[in-house]
């Protein structure tokens, strides 16, 4: 019979897996050409874009170019200047940043070439807001769109029609210089045109497709967005001839750390579930879900069967209507441990491969059979914090958190559950 004896490093090693198989240092150099000949120029945003940029002079010696990372991800660069600025939320380093990155590729002839480096994040790092709309609009725009359930299709539309750099914008700034784009995908269904928000990518969507969203959302957005929408578009179509140098790649993605997981978990003798990697919905109801399959897995489990491993990827969202902190990944958890209610034999992880769930420094949480009643102990009802939206605090008090600090990639969620028999 096959037993994992310590559940909980099992499942830590299944997500550090999954985070290792997504490091640029590892991925970029099977996407990379040989260094062409003539003026290079590296930009590029996103949460892994400065180790990305790391592994782009690992590669190629030291490179011009400047990239626009998170606070407190950036790596150390021998020719690419390295820029933090703020996300999930936009700032103004974040606005200087990519007026550089603007200037640099404004001047560009057709014998240059450039590699854009996208990940998750670009979004709010590449930020150039259209003129009729400013810095503190957007930040407003931002904190409605993430407390709303919105899926980041419906977000980065928005962010698209509000930017004078995505939906295509940044590339046309380039022609006639040749681009690669090099991305990593966060976002389900791996969709260059929703990775940041599609900046090399030409968009066939309308403003007033992203003014119907608003509405959709009920996003109370600041008059001069809805004024701004009901303007002419400025993203780029597809057919553009400025798109017509622009080579798209996907470099990393999260069907690929889920099955190293998957080898990993076969490795301890686990059945493994994919139950898949483009997964979208609220956290706490994919969670309820997800228990309620465990539990119906468990039951038909007889003593010396093989551990079933169910793992899953994408990007769940959290309709925020209580006062606390929480993720999609913490909520997926609370809601989780809520359905199986400290059942023998089921622990689980869900975490952000980029270590930061939602907006705080927490990659997500894990669960055991006794996360329950540990919160019992401590005078802590995990229905209440789920009503409040506050899973973060809930792990943090009965020791579940999982903090990894920036893991230098993004690849989206991560989830693993581990269901056993019980001993002989």
């Amino acid at each position: 019979m096959s037993w994992i004896q310590n559940p909980v490093e099992f499942l830590k090693a299944l997500f550090d897996r999954a985070v290792a198989v997504a490091d640029p240092m590892t991925t970029l150099r099977h996407f990379l050409p040989e260094r062409p000949v003539g003026r290079v120029v590296v930009v590029g945003a996103g949460k892994a874009s400065a180790r990305m940029a790391e592994a782009i002079e690992n590669y190629w010696g030291p490179c011009e170019g400047i990239v626009l990372t998170r606070y407190g991800y950036s790596r150390a660069c021998r020719g690419i200047k390295i820029i933090e600025a703020a996300h999930p939320v936009s700032d103004i380093s974040g606005v200087e940043g990519t007026i550089e990155i603007l200037k640099l590729l404004s001047g560009l002839e057709e014998g240059d070439f450039v590699v854009c480096l996208i990940s998750g994040g670009a979004s709010a790092l590449l930020v150039a807001p259209r003129d009729e709309v400013t810095l503190s609009d957007l930040q407003i725009l931002n904190k409605l769109l993430l407390n709303s359930g919105a899926p980041i299709s419906s977000i980065n539309t928005l962010r698209k029609h509000l930017s004078k750099v995505k939906g295509g914008q940044l590339a046309a700034i380039a022609y006639p210089a040749q681009m690669l784009c090099l991305m990593i995908s966060d976002v389900p269904g791996d969709d260059p045109g929703y990775i940041g928000s599609g900046p090399t990518v030409g968009e066939t969507s309308k403003p007033k497709d992203a003014l119907g969203l608003l509405s959709q959302w009920n996003i109370a957005a600041p008059s001069s967005i809805s004024l701004a929408l009901s303007g002419s578009s400025l993203v780029v179509p597809p057919d553009d001839v400025r798109l017509s140098r622009v080579v798209n790649q996907i470099c990393a993605a999260p069907i690929q750390s889920l099955n190293a997981a998957a080898e990993l978990g076969r490795s301890f003798g686990c059945a493994v579930e994919l139950l898949g990697d483009a997964l979208e919905g609220e956290a706490r109801e994919v969670g309820l879900s997800q228990a309620n399959l465990a539990l119906g897995l468990k039951a038909n489990m007889k003593i010396g069967d093989r551990p079933i491993l169910l793992l899953s990827g994408g990007e769940l969202t959290v309709t925020h209507q209580g006062s606390g902190s929480g993720g999609p990944n913490s909520e997926f958890s609370l809601s989780l441990a809520l359905g199986l209610q400290g059942a023998d034999g089921i622990n689980a992880i869900a975490c952000d491969t980029d270590g930061v769930d939602g907006t705080l420094d927490v990659a997500g949480a894990i669960i055991t059979p006794d996360t329950l009643s540990i919160a019992g102990m401590r005078g802590i009802d995990p229905r209440v914090s789920l009503l409040n939206n506050d899973s973060h605090n809930f792990f943090e008090a009965v020791g579940g958190q999982v903090v990894t600090g920036p893991t230098l990639t993004n690849v989206n969620d991560f989830r693993a559950v581990l269901i056993q028999s019980l001993f002989i």
